[in-house]
C-alpha cells in the first residue's frame, strides 16, 4: 500500500502550488517534500505536477487524484476526531445488559452519578435473563452485563459485586400467615406467584423448595416485579421478592413479609465482562465504579 504520507503531501503541494510553501506547511524540508512527490508518482505511474520555474501546477492525471485524496484525508481527521472525543469520553455508548428489576434498583444509582459526570456518553439498556445477557458479551453486542449467580460463561470474567435477600411477600388479605414461622412444605401448598421458568429467581426458588423435597408450582407466573408486588397486595398470594425491591411497600404496610422457618440464602449480582477483549473506553470508567463497590 502507498504511504499515506506521501497523498498528505501531495495534498498541501497541489493546494500551495509550490514545494517550498508546502514543506513549510508540514513542517517538514523542500526536499522531503519533493522526494515524496516523486515516489508518489512511481508508484502512481503518472505525472502529478508540471513543474515550472516558480512553482507546480496540477497535471489531468493530478487534478483528478487530488479529488479522491482531499475526500479520503477529511474521512480520516473527521476519524481522528472522533476517536480522539472518545479517549476524553465526549463521545461513545455504554451497552449494558440486565433485568427489569437490577436496572432499576442496582444499576440506576450508578447510572445517574456516570451519566452526571459523562452526560455525552451514550447508554443503551438490555433488559434480559442472565443467559442472553452472558451470550451477548460473548459476542460483542454488550459492554457489561448484571447476571445472578452463579454463572459462567466461556471467555467471560465475572466479579461479584452485590448481595440481596430474598424473602416471601404477602398483602393484608394473608396477614394472618405472618403470625408463626411457615415450614417449607406449608408455603408449598399456598397459592404461589413467580416469575417465568427461564427466571434465575424462579431456579433459585425451585432449588429451595427441592432440598425438603418440595414441589414449587406457581399458580401464577408474572413478569416484573411491579406485578408481582401489585398481585400480592391484592390477595392472590404468596410472592418470592427481593427485599430491597419492595422496601417501600414493607415500610407502609402494603407488603407483609412471612417468617419461614427455614432461612433463604442470600444471593449474589455479578458483573458480566468479556475475559479477553478489552473494554470500550466509554465503558471503563463505569465498570471501574461499580467494582469499587463491589462485595
Amino acid at each position: 500500500m502507498i504511504n499515506l504520507e506521501w497523498y498528505r503531501i501531495f495534498l498541501y503541494t497541489a493546494r500551495a502550488g509550490n514545494l517550498t510553501h508546502a514543506a513549510r506547511q508540514l513542517y517538514v524540508t523542500q526536499p522531503s517534500v519533493s522526494y515524496a512527490i516523486k515516489q508518489l508518482e512511481s508508484e502512481l505511474g503518472v505525472s502529478l505536477f508540471h513543474r515550472l520555474p516558480k512553482g507546480v501546477v496540477l497535471t489531468e492525471e493530478g487534478r483528478e487524484l487530488l479529488a479522491y485524496v482531499e475526500q479520503s484525508l477529511t474521512v480520516l481527521e473527521a476519524g481522528e476526531t472522533r476517536v480522539a472525543a472518545m479517549k476524553q469520553l465526549a463521545e461513545g455508548e455504554l451497552r449494558i445488559g440486565a433485568s427489569q428489576s437490577l436496572i432499576k434498583h442496582v444499576l440506576l444509582p450508578h447510572l445517574n452519578a456516570f451519566h452526571v459526570e459523562h452526560p455525552s456518553i451514550r447508554i443503551r439498556l438490555s433488559p434480559a435473563k442472565t443467559s442472553s445477557i452472558l451470550q451477548d458479551i460473548r459476542d460483542g453486542r454488550l459492554d457489561c452485563g448484571l447476571v445472578h449467580l452463579p454463572a459462567t460463561g466461556s471467555g467471560l470474567t465475572i466479579h461479584p459485586i452485590a448481595e440481596l435477600q430474598d424473602g416471601f411477600f404477602v398483602g393484608a388479605p394473608f396477614r394472618h400467615l405472618a403470625e408463626r414461622p411457615l415450614s417449607t412444605r406449608e408455603l408449598a401448598e399456598l397459592p404461589l406467584l413467580s416469575f417465568s421458568e427461564e427466571s434465575s429467581t424462579r431456579s433459585f426458588a425451585q432449588q429451595w423448595f427441592a432440598i425438603e423435597h418440595c414441589a414449587y408450582e406457581p399458580d401464577i407466573e408474572l413478569g416484573s416485579v411491579e406485578l408481582l408486588t401489585e398481585f400480592a397486595r391484592a390477595g392472590f398470594g404468596v410472592a418470592l421478592l427481593t427485599r430491597a425491591f419492595v422496601q417501600e411497600e414493607l415500610t407502609d404496610g402494603r407488603l407483609i413479609e412471612l417468617e419461614t422457618e427455614r432461612a433463604l440464602p442470600r444471593r449474589k449480582i455479578g458483573l458480566a465482562l468479556h475475559g479477553e477483549r478489552k473494554l470500550a473506553l466509554a465503558a471503563e470508567p463505569f465498570v471501574a465504579r461499580l467494582l469499587a463497590t463491589s462485595l
